[in-house]
């Protein structure tokens, strides 16, 4: 009966989410994701300009750059001027970052297959892999920005998300194929490389998810000379 009861106590009634859907929506860092989804359209529009289409190995390439632009601009989802503000507010973190990610989600999706009907369909490689590892970026940085505001005050932490992935990204293009993430789709090892991107997906939902919550505040200690006496008085003076 306990834990239903504080089930209850926390429950958020609808119209206060509701209420919150229209602040979130002009919280969200538009800019940076407007920035890095149009760039992201560039570069997806730039295989239709040679008279011949680029092959597929060249147009995961390009999808790949494409999906780190708009990475790039996910991680600058988590930015909340008002975040010292909205620390106390009756809906906490995670209901705050669901909003958001209800929000952008969908548009990310659209951005997606737009950049997918984009690339010629000779250029195109196999739409599977490439989602996959388009997602295996977003979680990246949507993992990298919780990590940020949990363990820090930063109110913005979408620059110092940003530069972490485009540093994990240049890592990444230094391992070998062999045991990183970039093979390509005739490498004996291509399915070794699926399996790492599905690794990676799963394995930033996972820390997003667990690192989302505040963190819990530790009961204060009680000192020796705040007894309180049997009549309830403190004693401490």
């Amino acid at each position: 009966m306990r834990g239903v009861a504080r089930a209850e106590s926390t429950r958020v009634p609808p119209d206060l989410l509701r209420s919150l859907v229209p602040p979130v929506w002009r919280s969200l860092p538009w800019r940076a994701l407007t920035m890095a989804g149009g760039l992201g359209l560039l570069l997806a529009g730039a295989t239709r300009l040679p008279d011949h289409a680029p092959d597929a190995e060249l147009g995961r390439l390009v999808l790949r750059l494409t999906a780190l632009t708009g990475a790039l601009g996910l991680a600058f989802l988590l930015d909340d001027p008002a975040r010292n503000t909205t620390a106390t507010t009756p809906v906490g973190r995670p209901r705050r970052t669901v909003l958001r990610l209800a929000v952008v989600a969908p548009l990310w999706a659209l951005w997606w297959t737009a950049v997918l009907l984009l690339t010629p369909a000779p250029t195109r490689p196999a739409l599977g892999p490439a989602t996959l590892e388009a997602a295996g970026m977003a979680g990246a940085a949507l993992a990298l920005a919780t990590i940020a505001v949990r363990f820090t005050q930063t109110a913005e932490v979408g620059r110092g998300a940003a530069i972490w992935l485009g540093t994990a990204a240049a890592v990444a293009v230094l391992v070998p194929n062999r045991w990183g993430l970039l093979g390509a789709s005739q490498d004996p090892y291509w399915a070794a490389t699926q399996m790492r991107w599905a690794v990676v997906l799963g394995a930033t939902v996972a820390l997003s998810v667990l690192w989302t919550p505040e963190p819990l505040r530790g009961r204060p200690r009680r000192h020796g000379s705040d007894r309180l006496s049997p009549t309830g008085c403190s004693l401490s003076g």
